[in-house]
């Protein structure tokens, strides 16, 4: 938008945020949404019967089902859901350091991972399941402590029956992208995840 078109409007905007700012609400959203958080862990099949993909994460954001376990081990949390689309929120430690000194390129695709394949499972019909088939990271610049927190959002583009796809972005709390992602994820009926044999 122009400055002329701008003005012409008689719609205020909010001021934008600083990126301390930024910080400070992503640091309350976390806290708020571990206050409610129930030890991490796998729901049970009898849990999630009957819930559709949206469902199963607004449940889980009230705190009436385990976070996944991989939170824990990567310290990223599901911050926001709604259809179509999932944001999460990690924080750079040392302990995902790489040899060269920055967070490993496999934390990062780790997030971006989770917010496009949650992203796809939101738009989920009760007995659908999913399975990543494809994921495509884009790094864009380098990840260190220095940015004390990173959001990894991610929107669905193609929801299918048997397909969708979906992209996610990897932003800091001054807005600059960190990195970005693609993927495709099969759909099928959640009853083959219970019904596989082991090798």
């Amino acid at each position: 938008m122009d400055s002329s078109t701008e003005a012409a409007t008689d719609t205020p905007t909010a001021p934008a945020l600083t990126a301390a700012q930024t910080v400070a609400r992503w640091e309350a959203d976390e806290a708020r949404r571990r206050s409610a958080t129930r030890s991490s862990g796998v729901a049970r099949p009898e849990q999630v019967a009957g819930l559709t993909g949206l469902q199963v994460f607004a449940a889980m954001i009230a705190g009436d089902l385990p976070d996944p376990p991989i939170g824990d081990t990567l310290d990223f949390l599901l911050i926001e859901v709604k259809l179509g689309r999932a944001v999460f929120q990690g924080r750079p430690l040392l302990r995902h350091y790489n040899p060269l000194g920055t967070v490993h390129g496999g934390w990062i695709a780790a997030l971006l991972d989770s917010c496009v394949g949650c992203a796809v499972h939101t738009t989920l019909p009760v007995g659908k399941a999913y399975t990543t088939a494809e994921l495509k990271v884009n790094f864009v610049r380098p990840v260190s402590t220095r940015t004390p927190l990173l959001r990894a959002v991610g929107n669905v583009i193609h929801g299918g029956s048997r397909m969708a796809t979906a992209e996610g972005r990897l932003v800091g709390p001054d807005g600059k992208l960190y990195a970005h992602a693609s993927t495709t994820c099969f759909i099928f009926n959640a009853s083959e995840l219970h019904t596989a044999k082991a090798p």
